[in-house]
């Protein structure tokens, strides 16, 4: 009888554990499976949006390329001539997944460049020629072909070429600058309506303001942009104590073989930003490369990191799993292009009436620790609600007139999600301000692609090229024909 009783008691225990490590987050992934809607609310007629979904804006007109490259140049040099013969605003736009309005503007034209992407690649000089609206979903299954990977570009897929150079990305690639650095040439139609080439030697000057340039000095139609080979990459993750991530990173990371590199750290609340997992890639010569695949598990994926929204026991779930899932993973081989293939879909929100905000803040390496120390103190004061924390490291800009990184600096890409009101934008404007203020006292600065929430003040402190920035627009651009609403902000 005894035994039986303890056998019970083992089998009770057992389930009840069960229950409480399995039974929870599987009731409470799938109610959030259930919940999460497939689209996004469509724009309404006649507006333009961008990825915040709080910028909607009427246009005048939205305009569709002609699929044929010399027909759509055409197109383009016509109608640049015709806004500046009719003191009209073009706004140009790509993948739009930028939040503070910068490629729209009201009542301007908006031109539509993603159906300007054809590309051609000369395998021997490493150089690929692709028009600005090729999004990198494109190139990517297109270079791999032949063996070849994009050398910087963001960590998504999504982006235009012609966006992507606008705001000047970077990515997760090992010791790299931004995607600057990897331009040889362009070529702008500018506001003139005539077409020039422009590299380091020609035009230089254009050049450096047109990267970075968010789209106020002409139209980018096509780019020659270096790549690399396609390798088989291992990975290696560590998870260690947040304030040691330059320590870690210096020891793990600087390696010649290590072809990417990025970092998170924890945003649970019970342990917040104490802990970061750093994951590297390391280049295996002698492996062969893995095929170019589908996305695996995209929808768990996706599930976990949607139920984190709003949900103290879903970020602390989601958490587990990402160091679960690197103790498990360690050692596993991807290729290059399959590392660097994931679309913004995948973690996108979709919940109408709410917006996933980006943030970016750009820290020199001898403050990161003092960084992450006082962001521990103040994100939690706002109550916000936080859902990712990536960390990258960027290199010295060489080339972008208006930079963010004038040298060596750790990249903060912080995720978080809000209410689309006022009110809340509101907020989340005086909370960014405060985030600036201590990236400026740490001699950082802070990206300019999202929320047009930093001053006027804050934005010339961290930009202080600015007004020769803007000067420089009047003088290749008299009649300010492109414009956006990051221009009419700062200018």
């Amino acid at each position: 009888m005894q035994s039986k009783l303890i056998r019970r008691w083992v089998l009770s225990t057992i389930l009840l554990i069960l229950i409480l490590f399995i039974g929870r987050p599987l009731v409470f992934l799938s109610y959030h499976a259930l919940r999460d809607p497939a689209t996004r609310p469509p724009l309404a007629a006649g507006y333009a949006n961008d990825a915040s979904r709080m910028n909607p804006t009427k246009m005048d007109t939205v305009v569709q390329l002609d699929a044929d490259p010399t027909k759509a140049e055409s197109q383009l040099q016509s109608l640049v001539r015709q806004a500046a013969a009719q003191h009209r605003i073009l706004s140009i736009a790509g993948a739009q997944h930028s939040m503070g309005g910068q490629t729209l503007y009201p009542g301007a034209i908006l031109v539509d460049m993603k159906g300007f992407r054809q590309m051609q690649l000369d395998s021997g000089k490493n150089i690929l020629t692709v028009g600005s609206g090729a999004r990198w979903a494109d190139i990517i299954p297109y270079l791999d072909k032949p063996g070849k990977s994009v050398a910087v570009m963001q960590s998504n897929n999504t982006f235009t070429v012609g966006g992507s150079i606008s705001v000047n990305c970077h990515g997760w690639q090992a010791a790299s600058g931004p995607i600057a650095s990897t331009v040889l040439s362009f070529r702008l139609l500018k506001a003139d309506g005539q077409v020039c080439s422009c590299s380091r030697r020609e035009n230089p000057e254009l050049f450096s303001l047109v990267l970075g340039g968010y789209g106020l000095f002409g139209i980018i139609l096509d780019v020659q942009l270096k790549v690399v080979d396609n390798k088989a990459y291992r990975m290696y993750q560590y998870i260690i104590p947040a304030d040691d991530y330059t320590r870690v990173f210096e020891e793990k990371a600087t390696n010649r073989q290590v072809g990417m590199v990025y970092g998170r750290i924890n945003i649970n609340p019970d342990d917040f930003m104490n802990e970061a997992i750093l994951s590297t890639f390391t280049i295996e010569n002698k492996a062969s490369v893995p095929a170019l695949k589908q996305l695996a598990m995209s929808g768990f994926r996706r599930t976990v990191f949607r139920s984190s929204a709003g949900s103290d026991y879903g970020k602390t779930l989601r958490w587990r799993a990402e160091k679960l899932a690197a103790r498990l993973g360690r050692g596993r081989l991807f290729s290059r292009n399959q590392l660097i293939n994931e679309p913004v879909d995948l973690f996108q929100n979709r919940t109408p009436g709410y917006s996933d905000i980006l943030h970016e803040y750009f820290i020199p390496p001898d403050s990161v620790t003092r960084f992450i120390r006082e962001c521990k103190k103040i994100i939690p004061q706002f109550r916000v609600d936080l859902l990712n924390i990536t960390i990258r490291n960027v290199r010295k800009d060489e080339d972008a007139f208006l930079r963010y990184a004038p040298n060596e600096v750790f990249a903060f890409v912080m995720l978080f999600n809000q209410p689309t009101s006022a009110a809340a934008d509101e907020a989340m404007r005086v909370f960014t301000q405060r985030l600036v203020d201590l990236a400026l006292s740490l001699k950082g600065t802070y990206y300019l692609p999202y929320r047009l929430h930093a001053s006027r003040e804050q934005f010339y402190k961290a930009y202080p090229m600015a007004g020769d920035f803007f000067l420089l627009k009047k003088k290749y651009d008299p009649q300010e024909i492109f414009q956006n609403k990051f221009y009419s902000t700062y200018k």
